[in-house]
């Protein structure tokens, strides 16, 4: 089966990492509730690489920030489509769609979504 991807890296300064894995989580319940397949959430381990761009430079991290990178997968694009516009709608995550009260910066968050290539 084919699926897609919502794919997700964003800074998240250290101390706002507890905030943020709350957040994440009663957001990734909502999606899966909705009928997303599944919801992962990653925090930065080993980020000074020494090849291609690492995620730090990349998102120009600030001292005292850490890399999250996560990925939502759906069915497919339309079923991505139906199930975002669901999710934006729930009334669980009112609370926390003000960009301002979010543990991390919006503006920095590199989003985009993925066809899957490699299914392994």
């Amino acid at each position: 089966m084919a699926r897609y991807v919502d794919g997700y890296v964003l800074p998240v300064p250290k101390k706002n990492v507890t905030a943020y894995r709350r957040l994440t989580q009663k957001a990734g319940k909502v999606w899966r509730e909705h009928g997303a397949l599944e919801s992962r959430e990653c925090a930065g381990d080993d980020l000074n690489v020494q090849w291609g761009v690492p995620f730090p430079r990349l998102l120009k991290l600030k001292p005292g920030e850490t890399v999250v990178f996560a990925w939502v997968v759906f069915k497919s694009r339309a079923h991505r489509d139906r199930v975002n516009a669901k999710v934006m709608k729930d009334p669980h995550l009112a609370d926390s769609s003000d960009p301002k009260s979010m543990p991390f910066d919006c503006k920095r968050m590199v989003y985009g979504g993925f066809q899957l290539l490699v299914d392994a």
